[in-house]
């Protein structure tokens, strides 16, 4: 009765496999970005969606179940093959980020997105530091 994993990024063009394990039938949809449904379907039963037309940087899709409606579970498009995820103080880490300018922008279900520009200096650690607000 849970979409697992909770929170999945994937690259623009994967396609994710929504596999019902449980006894009953679940429904996949998403209201966000190009909003699809993928309908009801029972145990064993799998249903596909390709994630290929987010254009920007960043696109999230919640996913909902419309038998059960606390079930619930992201989808993260990132065009970026960097990424992490922060520990439970919110720190995180990327390592091997080559000399140059970039965008960072974060996400959360919860707070509002943020992005910021930072400068990756050669040999050189970077340390941003940023607030996140309630949505």
């Amino acid at each position: 009765m849970q979409f697992k994993p909770f929170f999945l990024i994937v690259r623009p063009g994967t396609t994710v496999k929504f596999l019902n394990s449980d006894s009953v039938r679940h429904n996949v949809f998403s209201p966000d970005n190009e909003k699809y449904n993928l309908g009801t379907f029972g145990n064993g039963k799998h249903k596909n969606y390709t994630f290929n037309k987010c254009k920007k940087v960043l696109c999230s899709y919640v996913q909902l179940c419309n038998v059960h409606a606390e079930m619930e579970a992201y989808v993260v498009v990132l065009r970026s093959k960097k990424y992490a995820k922060t520990n439970r103080r919110g720190a995180f880490k990327l390592t091997n980020v080559p000399p140059g300018k970039y965008t960072l922008t974060t996400w959360s279900p919860k707070l509002r997105s943020k992005s910021i520009q930072v400068v990756v200096k050669k040999g050189k650690t970077t340390k941003v530091k940023f607030r996140l607000r309630k949505k």
